[in-house]
């Protein structure tokens, strides 16, 4: 009765970690055999990897990331040009302490998106916000919030993400709403958090594709002199993979 009343207390104080361990302990005679102190520092604990297992899934979910990716699944093989001291060093994520950015650039289906949410990924294990978004997407979140009256929470969202991954970035024409829309947004993070930008549009383009000189001048300004540049090269993935699965169904 006594176990039972200190379980319901644990789990009406959200000690649900702890409390799992301890019916754990009640199920393990070999527990007897241990100190107060080891076992409290056990309940201990197994609450923290619970708190930080909910975290990270906390983190993940608000992510929204479109590719289930993380750094050790990143296929270096293929002739990418992708530096794994470079990926390895990012992973340790002193680029988010830094408020610094990653421009991820290449042809379309080298892997910029798995790359990008790979890092993003790497943050939130470390405890770090993330959020993804594709440009269009984004600039139409922004004209809905615009429109209903959610924008100052939206941008909040956005600007307190201490990772935003913008996948698709410049790949067609900005608009004048959106060009304004973008700068506001970089604005807000510039010296505060990081932002990935994952593109098939060269940097030495981007001037052209923002179009306002004034407002593309200002952007680049405040993205691209802090940033670790990845320029990703060589054949689509998704040809090469499926290339190979073709092959092995043949039996060749």
């Amino acid at each position: 009765m006594l176990n039972k009343q200190t379980l319901d207390k644990l789990y009406t104080l959200k000690l649900t970690g702890m409390a799992d361990a301890f019916k754990d302990q009640m199920m393990r005679p070999d527990m007897n055999d241990l100190s107060f102190e080891e076992r409290f520092a056990f309940l201990v604990d197994q609450h923290w990897t619970w708190k930080d297992d909910r975290r990270l899934k906390t983190l993940l979910k608000s992510a929204k990331f479109k590719d289930n990716a993380c750094i050790e699944d990143i296929d270096y093989k293929s002739p990418r040009g992708i530096n794994k001291s470079l990926i390895l060093s990012l992973s340790g994520c002193d680029w988010i302490k830094n408020a610094q950015n990653i421009i991820i650039t290449g042809p379309t289906g080298v892997g910029k998106t798995y790359l990008a949410c790979a890092l993003a990924n790497s943050a939130c294990r470390k405890g770090f916000s993330s959020l993804y978004k594709r440009s269009s997407r984004l600039f139409q979140e922004i004209a809905v919030a615009r429109a209903d009256g959610t924008y100052p929470k939206l941008m909040n969202k956005i600007a307190k993400a201490k990772v935003l991954i913008i996948d698709d970035f410049c790949i067609t024409p900005i608009k004048d709403e959106e060009r304004k829309d973008l700068l506001e947004v970089i604005e807000d993070r510039q010296g505060l958090c990081s932002t990935i930008i994952s593109t098939q549009i060269p940097i030495k383009n981007w001037f052209e594709v923002i179009g306002d000189p004034t407002i593309a001048d200002a952007v680049l300004d405040r993205l691209i002199h802090n940033a670790h540049k990845i320029n990703l090269k060589g054949e689509s993935m998704r040809k090469i993979r499926s290339s190979l699965t073709k092959k092995h169904k043949s039996g060749k």
